[in-house]
């Protein structure tokens, strides 16, 4: 049986080395035996893959956003991806987001989720932790994400705020045993409420030197993995970190069975279209890919957004499709509206992809 040396490393969102633990307890592990072990960073990893002291290096896909030249100089490339199985934030809180009291105060680190607050439910008072802290002169917030949900947590039990957001790994990590609510993309009703994971959520990449055996690496890696990391590496992957943080992001592969039945239930024409041929049947490749994106304004009031539904064997040809029209739609909505006439008011664009 082969051996091979997989390092880890870490984040407080994206547990990675518990990812590899629980699938190589499962039934699913490859005829592989893994020697695991935990780097501290980036750059010393690439070293060590380098040198050849190991033969594989996991990590979150976050961390590789805008770092691909160093990992390209070092001679390593990505080889595979693992599925991302918690990619969903969570409000703890006492009560969902319908349920919040007028001028509710909720804190989130993240501005995309602060946007999505807003467009879900007007009249919440959605704060950085660090604005809040400085209205009331509170001194200096946490940076690191485990301390910083700590101190969240001790202001919402003693009352000063109603709730905050957190990802579900730093919450298990806490053990608070307080009540939680997931922020999904998917409404239980159409209308309601949708939160789109932020990009590379709970993402994992592995890493190896160039020319590395693909039927190793295949047996770690996992198909939907590959899709999710592919299409958003050529989606998002030239974003710069301002413009990342404003943009939501979800992949995922989806069966027919489960979009003809969402279809259904939300009476989407188009949707239930793209379950069938052009002569009406139902098509043989059972599995698809969806992909959406979305940008907001800055009080969540609009939404610019794509969606996509593709056929796994058309999918790496249609990202490309879909890439263009992202970047006309984004051009169109970000432009002044011209005057038709010379005494129209003058209007501003949709949306500021800049705000």
């Amino acid at each position: 049986m082969d051996l091979i040396t997989l390092a880890t490393i870490d984040s407080p969102d994206c547990p990675v080395s518990e990812h590899i633990a629980i699938f190589s307890a499962s039934g699913d592990a490859p005829e592989l035996v893994i020697e695991s072990l935990a780097v501290e960073g980036f750059s010393e990893g690439l070293a060590m893959l380098g040198s050849g002291k190991l033969d594989m290096l996991a990590i979150p896909a976050r961390i590789l956003h805008g770092r691909q030249l160093e990992m390209l100089e070092a001679g390593c490339e990505v080889v595979g991806a693992r599925t991302p199985r918690r990619p969903n934030l969570v409000l703890v809180s006492e009560n969902k987001i319908a349920y919040q009291p007028k001028s509710a105060v909720i804190l989130s680190d993240s501005k995309l989720v602060r946007r999505q607050l807003r467009r879900a439910r007007r009249g919440l008072r959605v704060l950085r932790p660090g604005a809040y802290a400085s209205i009331n002169e509170l001194g200096k917030v946490p940076e690191e994400p485990v301390a910083m949900a700590e101190w969240m947590e001790a202001m919402r039990q003693s009352g000063a705020i109603d709730g905050y957001i957190t990802s579900r790994p730093v919450y298990d990590e806490l053990e608070l045993g307080v009540r939680r609510h997931a922020l999904l993309p998917d409404p239980k009703d159409r209308g309601d409420p949708h939160f789109l994971p932020l990009p590379y959520a709970d993402l994992v990449v592995l890493l190896a030197r160039k020319r590395f055996p693909l039927s190793i690496s295949a047996q770690i890696s996992e198909r939907e993995g590959n899709t999710v990391w592919w299409i958003q590496n050529h989606l998002i992957a030239g974003l710069n970190e301002e413009m990342l943080e404003r943009t939501g992001v979800l992949v995922r592969h989806r069966q027919i069975s489960s979009l003809m039945k969402q279809a259904e239930e939300t009476k989407d024409i188009t949707l239930l279209q793209s379950c069938h041929d052009t002569e009406g049947d139902v098509l043989d490749d059972d599995v698809h890919v969806e992909v959406r994106l979305e940008l907001l304004s800055k009080n969540g009031h609009r939404t610019l957004s794509l969606e996509r539904v593709i056929t796994y064997s058309q999918h790496q040809y249609a990202i490309i499709s879909l890439l263009r029209d992202w970047e006309v739609l984004l051009l169109e909505a970000s432009r002044e509206v011209p005057k038709d006439f010379y005494t129209d008011v003058e209007a501003p664009a949709y949306i500021d992809p800049s705000d």
